[in-house]
């Protein structure tokens, strides 16, 4: 075991998949000799070589396009965009090529490629830095997102999305990069894509987070513990696939339910987890889900950043309305 940081843990699941696997390819802006720019790729060139660990142009429409070439021909790329921001040029790539492949060859040709994507705020970036576009993903058939808030699941998510068949796009939340270490595993482990991760049980409500609102979400169910008011914790770690079966059973067990996230409201994922619990636990709940999420406008500037993101207030109001409902 290693005690390591998110990052480290990324970092370590990349070092492990080349070191295993000779058909691995890591690709993206400044991923070789700077080692990324959050240093998730540090060290990885200096080890392996150019061949293997690949400074690309900074085009992003390039990286996704070559590492389509690159699956159809049996690698298996990990490409790396540097900020959610800035994947839209390849957003055509992404929904056109790589989603589709599997279906338009009848599965003749794998689609293991895993585009890795820093995203969220609370960094203090610049426009485009801090999005959190998830649902643009997760409502494309033929694609998978994982998003790990541990650096557990880090290594386990991101060593299980680069052995999947289907297209995994691997959401990594920038503000807790180094925010806590937890021991990891060194050697070849794999967290399974599709199952979401109890981080604690109680009796009174069901919180259902992802990324970096995972913490944010602790500290308010711990606040509220103190109050004698139990929660269920659930980090979902698969957007998608998603794990319907802990959250239905989660519901059913509490009678309430809140969704946090920082990606705006309006069609976030969030709305999509409150109709599936309408449609499949309606009859269990004892108050209207809440949802504690982004506004719907672009990520603000530094001054008003931490009022956009959904804080402690903000979820203990939510966790309060469905308890006095």
């Amino acid at each position: 075991m290693a005690e390591l940081t998110i990052v480290q843990g990324i970092n370590d699941g990349l070092r492990t998949a080349l070191a295993t696997d000779p058909t691995v390819v890591v690709l993206g802006e400044d991923v070789g000799r700077n080692g990324g720019v959050f240093r998730a790729t540090e060290g990885l060139w200096e080890q392996f070589g150019d061949e293997r660990v690949v400074d690309t142009p900074l085009a992003e429409a390039g990286i996704v396009g070559a590492s389509v070439g690159m699956t159809i021909n049996g690698l298996k790329p990990v490409a790396e965009i540097q900020f959610m921001g800035f994947i839209y040029p390849a957003f055509e790539q992404i929904v056109t090529h790589v989603a589709r492949l599997r279906t338009r060859t009848q599965s003749e040709y794998p689609a293991s490629l895993v585009i890795r994507v820093p995203y969220g705020g609370g960094i203090r970036a610049p426009e485009l830095h801090s999005d959190s576009t998830e649902s643009l993903f997760v409502h494309t058939p033929g694609l998978k997102v994982v998003v790990p808030s541990t650096p557990y699941d880090a290594k386990g998510l991101l060593l299980a999305a680069i052995q999947d068949q289907d297209p995994v796009i691997y959401l990594e939340p920038m503000k807790i990069y180094r925010s806590f270490r937890q021991e990891v595993p060194q050697d070849w482990f794999e967290v399974p894509i599709g199952k979401a991760r109890m981080v604690q049980e109680g009796t009174d409500v069901t919180v259902i987070a992802w990324g970096a609102m995972v913490p944010v979400a602790e500290k308010a169910v711990t606040t509220w513990a103190e109050k004698g008011i139990t929660c269920d914790l659930i980090d979902l770690r698969s957007l998608y696939p998603l794990d319907e079966e802990t959250i239905i059973q989660s519901v059913k067990k509490t009678g309430r339910a809140v969704v946090v996230h920082e990606a705006p409201r309006t069609l976030g994922l969030g709305a999509e987890i409150v109709s599936l619990i309408n449609e499949q636990a309606f009859l269990w709940l004892e108050a209207p889900v809440e949802r504690v999420t982004g506004y719907d406008v672009p990520v603000p500037m530094f001054a008003l950043e931490d009022h956009f993101r959904p804080g402690l207030e903000r979820i203990g109001k939510a966790l309060d309305s469905v308890m006095t409902f």
